[in-house]
């Protein structure tokens, strides 16, 4: 058995070998003074939850290519719960009203007579309805409004309609009336779409009320028809066509120019960059000039030295190559637009040119912007702090934010308006990037796993010394 003393002197020197590692993991604080700079934003205080798209200071001083660096603080400093929102197209809906012409139909037929109406249409080369007549039988001694025909006119049959919308001739104000609609295409095959109830109530301040609008389920046709089930037959004024349209929206696009500087390389010019930037679509400004550029857009890569000494070596890795150009040729001007690229985060991009001679190009990169959707309930003024390369993730999901929210709903929040870039004093003398922070870490659990090893061996030959003695 172990006497006192060694056991303790075992345990000092195990404490003593992990306090490097203790050190290395010790968790870091996160506090509005932590982050080099941050936004002020203001909201209305109406809505609890509001959202933001991130501006461009966002993106030029974030130090990390996930924004794992973004935090929400309200006045007194408290972190506000917020989820990051990817940009995504989104539809629009919007209606076009298209031209109907009318024809009524008039028809002479005895007071209660039930007899069968036939109707003749005239139309003209390409479908148009020239107009609309009828036969009864009896004849009847006075003519009265019975059908009216509508003719939408040939685009109608490219499109969906979903609706109409009806008005009222000059000098009527109150009418009611129940009408049925059949459709087509042919004027010979009709198919019954629907009825409704229309009607226009009058008060006494002559305020209207009006059920003006008949919808049904969105179909393609040239002709419809419209007779009447309950109320008297009556010469609308006009009547319009309503067609849904489904707009898709594109998210909204950053755009930022670099001005190059030289590369490592001829033929290279390197645009120091942002890590946080996801660009997504890459250009080049040639500027003036008359000129075909072939080129590839990528970065330096460092490599190690193989003798496993500290020098290193620089390799250019390519990402995207096109040809670039900007001619004049017959007085218009050609010029190259942005190439897609697969979103990438660079810190710095390269540009490795095979045309001598031509002046440096400036960089245009564009990129779509995230939104961030918070929970507004600290107590405001509220800052969106961000530039910390060892900041840990911050962000929540959605649900814990804005639980049972639609894609309608979230799309219609409230967004809140950010003031002007605040920079902390410390930020004009940047310390190390995250990776030298990386490596300072690992180099100190080396150390501490090296210290702990070199430990545990004294301290088993001092175990191994002791025992020797007493075997003695």
């Amino acid at each position: 058995m172990l006497n006192k003393p060694l056991a303790f002197l075992c345990v000092a020197a195990l404490a003593a070998s992990a306090a490097p590692l203790a050190a290395a993991e010790a968790p870091a604080s996160d506090r509005p003074d932590d982050y080099r700079h941050a936004l002020p934003l203001s909201v209305s205080g109406k809505e609890s939850v509001v959202q933001l798209r991130l501006p461009k200071d966002v993106y030029l001083h974030a130090r990390t290519a996930d924004l794992r660096d973004l935090r929400l603080f309200d006045a007194q400093g408290n972190k506000l719960a917020f989820s990051l929102q990817e940009p995504a197209a989104r539809a629009e809906r919007s209606r076009r009203d298209l031209p109907v012409r009318l024809f009524g139909v008039q028809t002479a037929r005895p007071a209660g007579s039930t007899a069968d109406i036939d109707i003749d249409v005239q139309r003209s080369g390409d479908g148009s309805v020239l107009s609309v007549s009828t036969r009864s039988r009896p004849a009847a001694a006075a003519s009265s409004l019975d059908t009216l025909v509508l003719d939408l006119g040939a685009p109608a049959t490219s499109v969906t309609i979903d609706a109409l919308r009806f008005t009222l001739p000059a000098g009527v104000s109150s009418y009611s009336a129940r009408v049925l609609l059949e459709v087509s295409d042919d004027l010979k095959r009709w198919d019954t779409v629907g009825e409704t109830d229309l009607s226009w109530l009058v008060n006494e301040r002559t305020e209207t009320l009006a059920s003006d609008r008949m919808d049904f389920e969105a179909r393609s046709f040239r002709y419809a028809r419209l007779s009447w089930r309950q109320g008297k037959p009556l010469q609308f004024a006009a009547i319009s066509a309503e067609s849904p349209l489904n707009t898709a929206l594109a998210p909204a696009v950053e755009r930022l120019v670099i001005q190059p500087k030289p590369g490592r390389f001829p033929n290279d010019h390197v645009y120091p960059s942002s890590l946080a930037i996801p660009v997504q679509r890459i250009g080049l400004d040639l500027g003036e000039q008359n000129v075909v550029m072939p080129a590839q857009l990528g970065r330096y890569v460092e490599l190690p030295d193989r003798q496993g000494g500290r020098t290193t070596t620089w390799h250019f890795e390519p990402l995207a190559a096109a040809t670039f150009y900007q001619l004049t040729q017959g007085g218009k001007r050609r010029a190259s637009g942005d190439i897609s690229i697969t979103p990438a985060h660079q810190a710095e991009w390269v540009l490795r040119t095979e045309t001598a001679g031509a002046a440096a190009p400036a960089l245009r990169l564009a990129w779509s912007p995230a939104t961030v959707v918070f929970l507004a309930n600290g107590k405001p003024p509220y800052r969106l702090a961000f530039g910390r390369a060892d900041a840990k993730p911050g962000a929540s999901s959605l649900a814990q934010v804005a639980p049972g929210f639609t894609p309608a709903e979230i799309v219609a929040l409230e967004s809140a308006v950010a003031g002007p870039l605040e920079s902390a004093k410390a930020a004009a003398a940047d310390g190390p990037g995250a990776a030298e922070k990386a490596a300072a870490a690992a180099r100190t659990r080396m150390f501490g796993l090296w210290a702990a090893l070199l430990a545990g061996v004294g301290v088993l030959s001092f175990m191994a010394w002791r025992l020797i003695r007493q075997m003695k």
